[in-house]
């Protein structure tokens, strides 16, 4: 008997912070099972993860992110002191060319599409050509937490801005299946994070001066007086009313709210084949250092999805 041919897909990766690591432990899925990925779009973290994986070097972004503890995302926190935006991104658009080399999207061996949003003209930008960390990191910059990038003459914003789950971009493709990751999905309850760390996390010993994240006092020291920071420039901004929350956490929940909304009309348009829904709840948008258990819940995700579809 003949070997099967493995089906072809197209993912569409939605944005959401943190939770896009997420579409880590789904690309691990659908290539385990079979299933060969012949075209990505993706929107925010869903350009970065699937950028970077079309690049080949999804393994080694995978070991990089889940050695990060809460403290060291900090390091790639580079203040820009002006108005467009908190952070820069130099950082850690540095740190990711270093990490994969540079790319031009052309050559990445399958289509690419990173979505950013055209803030002047308030448009859709469908990214498919040129370098792939230009593509991310306009892509990922969040209004607000990232200054724009400017890319030809465009000033680009997060491709979530407008599209949180990019399914459009892949109606031009010759694939088996359109697979749609959706990271704003309807809240599951606030006990599944922890059970999902549970079970990602290895056992050991917890020493008293650390806590159950992994950081020591002095982490979480430093940690604080940086949060403490980005808060006082809230509170300058809002008239120093202790009644207003900070203008970093403000920002970042407007803008997901904003998301649910729009990633919900996006899908009942679209009507990918399958939707791998993500609870919005599964962690808060700058908890990256919750890798580990977002890739095993983002893999047990895509087994409950798919898991009907294979032989």
């Amino acid at each position: 008997m003949a070997q099967q041919e493995p089906k072809t897909l197209s993912l569409a990766l939605g944005s959401g912070g943190a939770r896009g690591l997420a579409h880590i432990g789904i690309i691990e899925w659908l290539t385990e099972h079979g299933y060969r990925i012949g075209s990505i779009s993706g929107a925010s973290m869903g350009a970065l993860v699937g950028g970077i994986y079309a690049a080949g070097e999804l393994d080694a972004y995978k070991h990089w992110v889940c050695a990060l503890r809460r403290g060291d995302v900090l390091r790639f926190v580079d203040l820009a002191f002006s108005g467009a935006g908190l952070i820069k991104g130099d950082r850690i658009i540095d740190a990711l060319r270093s990490m994969v080399g540079e790319h031009s999207i052309q050559d990445l061996g399958m289509s690419y599409t990173a979505v950013a949003t055209d803030i002047d003209r308030q448009r859709e930008v469908w990214i498919s050509e040129g370098p792939l960390f230009d593509a991310v990191r306009a892509s990922i910059a969040v209004p607000g937490v990232f200054t724009p990038h400017y890319y030809r003459g465009l000033t680009l914003v997060d491709g979530g801005l407008l599209n949180p789950v990019p399914i459009a971009p892949t109606f031009r493709d010759f694939t088996d299946l359109t697979v749609a990751v959706n990271l704003n999905a309807q809240p599951i309850g606030p006990d599944v994070s922890a059970d999902e760390e549970k079970a990602a996390a290895p056992l050991k010993e917890t020493p008293a001066s650390m806590n159950a994240h992994g950081e020591t006092s002095s982490e979480r020291s430093y940690q604080e007086r940086i949060r403490q920071f980005l808060e006082d420039i809230g509170e300058s901004l809002a008239g120093g009313d202790e009644e207003q929350i900070g203008v970093f956490d403000l920002t970042l929940r407007s803008f997901e709210t904003m998301q649910n909304a729009i990633a919900a009309i996006k899908l009942a348009a679209y009507r990918p084949d399958v939707v791998i829904n993500v609870p919005r709840d599964a962690c808060s948008a700058h908890e990256f250092h919750r890798a580990q258990e977002l890739i095993a819940l983002g893999y047990r995700l895509t087994e409950e999805a798919m898991g009907s579809r294979t032989n």
